[in-house]
């Protein structure tokens, strides 16, 4: 008995040596080895393969695009999976902390570089990869710390630390083929960031070569199919794709794969387009491919549009639209399709702008082709508001000229035919359904489940909805007892209200509640003359706005020059009439017309119009460098009034402005000229060209200040007209002498990126970290109210995207140029207040333009631009 109690205190002595992290022999090695493999590295390296394959399965594959390389790290899985990678880390953290000694400290010190990139702690997943491949003897996890760092240098786009590491790993030796299959599928990815299709392909052909995974080499064989094929090397395309369909791959796959190989092999050479309608039609019968329904359409829409036939095309895409699918982002795809044919075959402008909104509706915000959209939609949203403007006040100043009978006439022959037209739309919906043992059945009684039984005819219960409302109004749909049964309740009983209303009452009332009554569509016709002005001013700004949008943006000079030509005749008055006539001009100088006659009628009414200075010299030179030269003569011009040389000043105003006639120092040199007029000129001339200015300067600092030299000249009865708002006095020569300062715009940068282009469309961003938006939460519904209130006419947009991994953008547009953007800068700056966001978040905001915001999504440099803004605008 005392040698069994000697034996095993003598074995429990042994286990506890063992258990010591700090002894270094081979019991001790031996037991943590073991423990730290199995009790923490491998649990947690099963947790962290769990996440890994919870976002591939979470993924939604669009075998509509080309495959990316890697799938993207969706933040709202790991964000589910939060507790799993907490754990995995903690049984990380125990194999290096209690198990010291033993070979999986690094192996494990790997894993929590993992976990930091799934949860997007970069700079954290940088150190542990850094660690590990400067302080691990394992070559092979060395090398897999490196690729992993690469990636991630990939990620954030620093390419230069990216070609350091493939350089060093291109050097080294015994690299395994589980690390070379992960080395050039990295690289694959680093060529595909960089838009190097030869270099994607030639990478993923070497990864090939040492993948294992047969479902993982079926997708890098799809992914190479379709990057041959949009190389328009069909053989290879073709070859690929029937290697994709091994490996038991998704039914989608193999049905896309088996699709494409078919185009690339015989679709798109056949010359039987008889055969090839027939091939999409037994794929659209397919009872397999009722979930890819949309696609096959869409397919075919394409293939019609390659023979030129663009109807059926569109009938195709309308039909794609309706079909039922699995993947919501190509029904995105489908409305872009038409979007783009809109555009650029039938110039439909404004179609065009609702395809495009009915894409955004489908496509993911965070999604670059989403961004892409935007972008394309800012200009049109801009066309779409001001056409249908001018549509809807000319229809009201028409309907205004006409006497109370005539517009009840019209109004009622408007809702008329919106009747008729929604009869139309509910007999279409009405078409027979397919018949079955059901209405075999009923067809023996007389009956079916056709349209001809009225609760199946949706023209017969829309009909019947419009003359019910008609009759009676908006009284409740209900049978005659109960409201017989309604006059014998007692005074003191309260009638039971009804908690649910039967199908057909609801039907009809969603059908009414779409015709506007007759008393709403009359008081919508202006009958003051104030709304008059109002609806008339509108329409002037609209026919002008429109005919910019038509000439700088979307290249329609015909267009441009009609729109231009009708504001000019309905508006002869217009202040905008110099602007006018110098877009005349070009429109007509584009499309070899009579561009002269504008430049006669510039000279002859508006002579010291800086649009007349530019159609006398169309060759002065413009841009930074005209710019730079305006700002120092401008200076020269006001020291020369500021000591009382007003012919010198005038003389080194008028050649300023006919060297470089439309600069940014335009306006401000216009006003010097208008306060020499002051000092040489009658008052009354003084006064009119003040007022003229007011009336067409678009900067209204310059305005306010022409506002202000202004008030000496005015009786007692103007000044009591004026805005209560103006009331400031000051010295005018004071105050332009301050605006100097603020004359001569910094120089761009050295080195910088970015350009300044002032008339372009602008966005207003807002860049937040992740902790900022989290404290941020009601950014958004904030930005909503905040533009209800004080922009309720600029039909801003918000939206949000990711920068990168450390940046969020709030996107606030579109401002039509950079004077509009810094005036919601400013009131944003001022006025602005959200929970949570902070004044140094604010303080970093900007706004830039659509080119410059280009240039700033593929550098991801914030700081660069903010640099670039602060020096240019503030």
């Amino acid at each position: 008995m005392r040698k069994k109690a000697l034996l095993f205190g003598l074995g429990f002595a042994i286990f506890l040596g063992a258990c010591s992290s700090e002894r270094n022999t081979f019991t001790n090695r031996a037991f943590h080895n073991l423990t730290a493999h199995f009790n923490a590295y491998y649990l947690a390296d099963v947790k962290i393969k769990e996440v890994e394959n919870q976002v591939k399965t979470n993924y939604k594959e669009d075998y509509t695009q080309v495959l990316p390389v890697f799938i993207p790290v969706d933040s709202a899985t790991i964000q589910q999976n939060k507790a799993k990678l907490d754990s995995a880390r903690e049984l990380s953290s125990k194999a290096i902390d209690w198990h010291r000694i033993s070979k999986w400290v690094d192996d494990s010190y790997y894993l929590i570089g993992k976990i930091d990139y799934l949860q997007a702690q970069v700079d954290d997943s940088k150190n542990a990869f850094r660690y590990v491949n400067s302080q691990s003897k394992d070559k092979n996890l060395r090398h897999r710390a490196l690729i992993s760092l690469l990636r991630l240098y990939i990620d954030q786009r620093s390419y230069e630390d990216a070609n350091f590491t493939i350089d060093y790993l291109s050097k080294e030796s015994g690299i395994s083929d589980e690390n070379r299959y992960e080395l050039f599928k990295t690289l694959a990815y680093y060529y595909e960031t960089r838009s190097d299709q030869n270099g994607v392909i030639g990478a993923l052909d070497r990864a090939v070569e040492y993948a294992k995974d047969k479902k993982e080499l079926s997708r890098i064989h799809f992914i190479l199919a379709q990057r041959y094929q949009r190389e328009g090397l069909d053989a290879l395309a073709f070859d690929y794709y029937k290697r994709a369909l091994d490996g038991n791959p998704p039914y989608e796959r193999s049905f896309f794969a088996t699709l494409f190989a078919q185009q690339v092999a015989e679709l798109n050479a056949s010359k039987d387009f008889r055969k090839v309608r027939n091939y999409y039609d037994d794929l659209y019968k397919d009872p397999k491919n009722k979930d890819l329904k949309d696609v096959v359409i869409y397919e075919k829409a394409l293939f019609e549009e390659k023979q030129g036939d663009i109807p059926l095309t569109i009938d195709l895409l309308h039909q794609a639209a309706k079909e039922p699918g699995s993947n919501p982002r190509l029904k995105g795809y489908i409305y872009q399709k038409l979007a783009d044919i809109n555009l650029n075959e039938l110039k439909d402008y404004r179609a065009t702008k609702y395809y495009l909104d009915s894409a955004l509706s489908f496509i993911k915000k965070e999604d670059p082709i989403a961004q892409q959209i935007q972008d394309q939609k800012s200009t049109l949203d801009l066309f779409v508001f001001h056409l249908e403007r001018i549509q809807l006040n000319d229809s009201l100043v028409t309907l205004a000229s006409l006497g109370e009978n005539e517009q009840k006439i019209r109004m009622e022959a408007f809702l008329a035919s919106e009747e008729e037209r929604l009869i139309k739309e509910a007999a279409k919906k009405s078409a027979p359904k397919s018949s079955s043992i059901f209405d075999n059945l009923l067809a023996f009684s007389g009956r079916s489940s056709g349209s001809n039984f009225y609760f199946d005819n949706g023209a017969a219960m829309q009909q019947g909805a419009i003359e019910f409302s008609r009759t009676w109004g908006n009284r409740p749909l209900q049978d005659n007892w109960r409201r017989r049964s309604a006059l014998f309740q007692t005074s003191g009983q309260t009638a039971p209200q009804a908690t649910k209303t039967d199908s057909l009452g609801s039907t009809e009332s969603s059908i009414i509640s779409g015709l506007p009554s007759l008393e709403s569509l009359l008081a919508q016709i202006p009958n003051t003359p104030e709304q008059l002005i109002q609806i008339n001013n509108e329409l002037e700004e609209s026919y002008f706005e429109l005919g910019k949008l038509l000439y700088f943006d979307l290249k329609e000079p015909i267009m441009s020059i009609d729109n231009l030509e009708t504001l000019i005749r309905l508006f002869p008055n217009s202040t905008k009439k110099p602007e006018a006539y110098y877009l005349l001009y070009l429109g007509q100088k584009e499309t070899n017309g009579n561009s002269q006659q504008y430049v006669g009628r510039l000279n002859r009414e508006f002579p010291d119009s800086p649009y007349t200075f530019s159609v006398n010299n169309p060759d002065a030179a413009s841009g930074n460098l005209a710019y730079l030269e305006s700002s120092k003569r401008y200076e020269q011009a006001y020291q020369a009034y500021y000591t009382g040389q007003y012919n010198q000043a005038r003389q080194l105003i008028i050649s300023t402005l006919e060297e470089f006639p439309l600069t940014r120092n335009t306006e401000k040199l216009l006003l010097l000229d208008i306060m020499v007029t002051g000092k040489t000129e009658s008052r009354d001339r003084y006064k009119a060209k003040l007022e003229d200015y007011i009336q067409v300067s678009k900067d209204q600092e310059l305005v306010n200040l022409a506002r202000i030299m202004l008030r000496p000249l005015l009786s007692q009865e103007e000044l009591a007209s004026l805005d209560q708002g103006n009331k400031e006095e000051a010295d005018s020569t004071l105050a332009v002498k301050e605006t100097v300062a603020e004359t001569k715009r910094p120089e761009v940068p050295a080195n910088s990126p970015y350009n300044v282009n002032d008339s372009q469309t602008h966005i207003f961003v807002i860049a937040l970290s992740p902790s900022e938006v989290e404290a941020a939460k009601n950014l958004l519904g904030d930005l909503e109210n905040f533009h209800a209130q004080a922009f309720s006419n600029a039909r801003l947009r918000t939206g949000n995207m990711n920068m990168n991994q450390e940046n969020s953008i709030y996107i606030i547009s579109p401002f039509a140029n950079a004077e509009k953007a810094m005036e919601y800068f400013r009131k944003f700056s001022e006025e602005f207040k959200s929970t949570g966001l902070s004044e140094d978040v604010k303080s970093k905001s900007f706004f830039i333009s659509i080119e410059n915001f280009q240039t700033l999504n593929k550098t991801k440099n914030l700081e660069e631009y903010l640099q670039f803004f602060r020096t240019i605008y503030q």
